[in-house]
């Protein structure tokens, strides 16, 4: 029997699972992406547009010597492949595979969703075939987004100055100059709330649904409402509130956005380290479970392994029923994001981990265990008053049972108690205040709700909203006003000039069922090919006409003339910044020192 030979993504994830396979197991490392497509053909598009949009792949120039080593030490070995549980990774998979020209219908994938020594093994134990509906959903993604990104982007490039458009990139775009629009057009209108102050209690005057009062109506009920207020009702209701479910990409991304402040990327780079395996008492142990994941499920062993942590650790009362939400467009590949194993609580590895491994390894270990456990109860209470037919209410609530609150809560729960009152008891208010408040516009995205609008419209994978989110910052699209994003003036005439001409792609709708399509392409049910087809012929008409009539924006000239040539200087712009340089480039490449 050969020798293995197991191929991961990254070298840190050889070297946990070098530790669990033993030394007749050699581990290497692919370093994520071996080959793409390539920039020949038609437009530079890497496709064989005549022979079914064929892709041209070609070796990554950095990687080339990385292949060859892998092929060398391949070579009298059975090689798995151990690349990502994902779209990504499957397609990274079939690309070794067709390198290191291994049969595509054997058995030689193997997949884990959380890098430990008895997942790694059962994974050693069940290889599987390369799902070629994986690959082929991958791979029209990767044809998309080339199609898009070299057109749009070499449009832009020559006709506005702006760097790059992308399939989601864009959308995203369009989100935040759509709501600065809406911003912008807001006129503020002034309106009245009134409330009335009691001994230990605040009524606030009802306001018939979808009214605003001006001053003249405030003013007049603030006047009739005199002494004594009278207690028409009192409602006392149990309400529950049930534990979230516990993370998926996009609800870690924002929970850590909001409550450690960490970025979208930030938070993927550490989870990626806590995934990939932490030394813990000279033992490689990965932490925490796959997370590139928008499906919440929990496996069955570790749901067993939780709900006997609770009722040992919190009591059998704060059992909770174990759920499953499941949203549009799921894929259910794999598991929520969790930890391991809950006998490696937080306070345990302190001295192993940084400072923000630490704090959101914290933040997934609760939300999980809390995911589990029964619904917080509250009794709530409404007190309706009324005087000369005016109706005031005052709210309370009071916690009864905490329940997952004990273990993991967002923000702390005050009680707010109200006086004891009895129906028709006649109460007086110190005062009734006519308090002026002014309608405010919509509030800017942060990178934690613009994920959330993306998620929630069916934009991009949860895998992507990190990168989408860095590229719009990196290409100067947007900036960052106290923690939220304002798009720039070049960002707004991207997305504009993009709206003008291209609105029929860069939409919500269009994009959204794209995605809807590349789901179903990884199940069996679309072709790549056709979706790619209708793309191409559907989108290079409107970019034809988009070179015709797109109006060019020329640099701003200055009051110089060129010592070379003669022309005037005008301002340019690189990834350094703004310099000036001849007007007659590229004939004459005179720049301004």
């Amino acid at each position: 029997m050969n020798k293995k030979l197991i191929i991961v993504e990254s070298p840190s994830k050889s070297k946990t699972i070098s530790s669990y396979v033993g030394n007749d197991v050699l581990v290497l490392s692919s370093k994520g992406h071996v080959r793409d497509l390539a920039t020949s053909g038609l437009d530079g598009l890497g496709l064989d547009i005549e022979n079914d949009f064929t892709p041209i792949y070609k070796i990554i120039p950095t990687k080339a010597s990385l292949v060859k080593e892998l092929i060398a030490k391949s070579k009298n070995r059975d090689v798995l492949i151990a690349t990502d549980p994902d779209r990504e990774g499957e397609a990274i998979g079939w690309h070794l595979a067709e390198l290191l020209k291994l049969d595509p219908k054997a058995n030689n994938r193997i997949v884990f969703r959380e890098i430990t020594k008895p997942a790694i093994l059962e994974a050693l134990n069940h290889p599987r075939p390369i799902d070629q509906h994986l690959v082929f959903s991958q791979e029209a993604r990767r044809v998309l987004d080339r199609i898009i990104g070299f057109k749009l982007s070499k449009l832009l490039q020559n006709k506005i100055k702006s760097k790059s458009a992308g399939r989601v990139q864009s959308v995203a775009l369009k989100l935040i100059v759509d709501l600065e629009k809406e911003i912008e057009a807001f006129i503020p209108e002034t309106y009245y709330e009134i409330d009335a102050n009691f001994h230990h209690m605040k009524a606030s005057y009802v306001i018939p649904q979808s009214k605003r009062l001006n001053k003249e109506e405030s003013d007049l009920i603030v006047k009739e409402s005199q002494n004594p207020f009278i207690v028409k009702d009192i409602q006392v209701k149990e309400s529950k509130r049930n534990a979230k479910p516990a993370f998926i990409t996009s609800t870690l991304q924002q929970d850590s956005i909001s409550n450690l402040s960490m970025s979208a990327s930030r938070t993927m780079m550490v989870a990626q380290a806590l995934y990939e395996g932490k030394e813990i008492h000279g033992e490689l142990i990965g932490l925490i479970t796959y997370m590139r994941t928008d499906s919440t499920r929990l496996a069955e062993p570790f749901i067993k392994e939780a709900q006997h942590h609770i009722e040992l650790n919190y009591g059998k009362n704060y059992l909770g029923k174990y759920k499953v939400t499941t949203k549009a467009n799921a894929q259910d590949a794999h598991e929520a994001i969790r930890p391991t194993s809950l006998d490696r609580t937080p306070e345990s590895l302190e001295a192993y981990l940084t400072k923000d491994e630490c704090k959101l390894y914290r933040r997934i270990y609760q939300r999980t265990v809390a995911s589990l456990m029964a619904p917080a109860i509250f009794d709530n209470t409404k007190i309706t008053l009324e005087s000369n037919g005016h109706k005031y209410v005052a709210d309370g609530s009071i916690e009864r049972f905490d329940g997952h609150l004990k273990a993991y809560s967002e923000s702390k729960n005050k009680d707010k108690h109200l006086p004891h009152l009895t129906v028709n008891q006649e109460i007086s208010a110190k005062e009734v205040l006519s308090i002026e408040k002014v309608t405010t516009p919509k509030t800017r995205y942060s990178e934690a709700t613009l994920i959330k609008e993306m998620e929630s419209l069916g934009i991009g994978r949860p895998s992507t909203y990190a990168q989408i989110l860095q590229t719009l910052k990196s290409r100067d699209y947007v900036e960052i006003i106290e923690k939220r994003f304002k798009p720039t003036t070049q960002g707004i005439l991207t997305s504009d000039q993009l709206d003008l001409f291209f609105s029929k792609i860069i939409n919500i709708d269009y994009t959204s069922r794209m995605e809807t399509i590349l789901d179903e392409i990884a199940d069996g049910r679309q072709s790549g090919l056709h979706l790619v087809s209708r793309f191409y012929h559907s989108f290079i008409p409107l970019v034809e006409t988009a070179q015709k009539e797109m109006k060019k924006i020329e640099p701003k000239k200055t009051d110089e003339l060129c010592p070379m040539c003669g022309k005037p200087l005008v301002i340019r712009t690189s990834k350094y910044g703004e310099f000036t340089a001849c007007s007659g480039f590229p004939k004459c490449k005179y720049v301004k020192k």
